[in-house]
């Protein structure tokens, strides 16, 4: 019990800490998350972080609260869950409280507004290395398929303009397929030996 205590209490103040101290949404909390959970903590490999990002964000809401409950329930369960889910919101609820009690005096602030400025250009660097991490994990799988499917998506969104909706919805039929035949193909060499 003492130690199913000491994970719950590990799983919140890192999801607490990384939530307050993250600006720029989901796509900056997801290498922190990588970096707490699975270089320093070691609860969860590259692999299943890779898997759990791309849950997290085809799931409706919020990317960093999705990936939350899927890193807290595959550490700790449904309570891992709800823990992770409170470590992740709290920061933001109180911040956004405290600002809204003095939203006239931040608004016309020259500092405030400066170091949010200054704050966009490192959110757009922590999301480059985001993309440049998980494109280069899906590189080194060399699978075929998911390489395409990286480079497609992207084409489809940035050049083609297609709704990202769409290709959320191709790329999952895609990779369901792609499972289904593995396990498939899994099965019948199980049945042949």
């Amino acid at each position: 019990m003492n130690n199913k205590k000491h994970i719950y209490m590990k799983l919140f103040s890192s999801t607490f800490y990384l939530s307050a101290f993250t600006f720029g949404g989901g796509y900056v909390i997801i290498p922190l998350m990588q970096k707490k959970f699975v270089d320093d903590l070691k609860w969860i490999d590259e692999d299943e972080m890779l898997n759990l990002t791309a849950i997290a964000q085809s799931s409706p809401g919020a990317v960093a609260v999705n990936a939350s409950i899927l890193l807290g329930y595959r550490v700790a369960g449904i309570l891992g869950a709800f823990i992770s889910i409170l470590g992740t919101v709290l920061p933001p609820l109180i911040i956004i409280s405290i600002i809204s009690f003095f939203y006239t005096a931040f608004r016309e602030n020259i500092v405030v507004n400066a170091v949010l400025k200054g704050m966009q250009a490192g959110v757009a660097a922590v999301i480059a290395d985001v993309v440049l991490n998980l494109g280069g994990n899906v590189v080194k799988e060399k699978d075929l398929i998911s390489a395409f499917v990286m480079i497609s998506a992207f084409i489809a969104t940035f050049f083609l303009k297609i709704n990202v909706m769409y290709i959320i919805l191709v790329c999952g039929c895609i990779g369901a397929g792609k499972i289904m035949l593995q396990e498939r193909k899994n099965k019948k060499d199980g049945d042949s030996q």
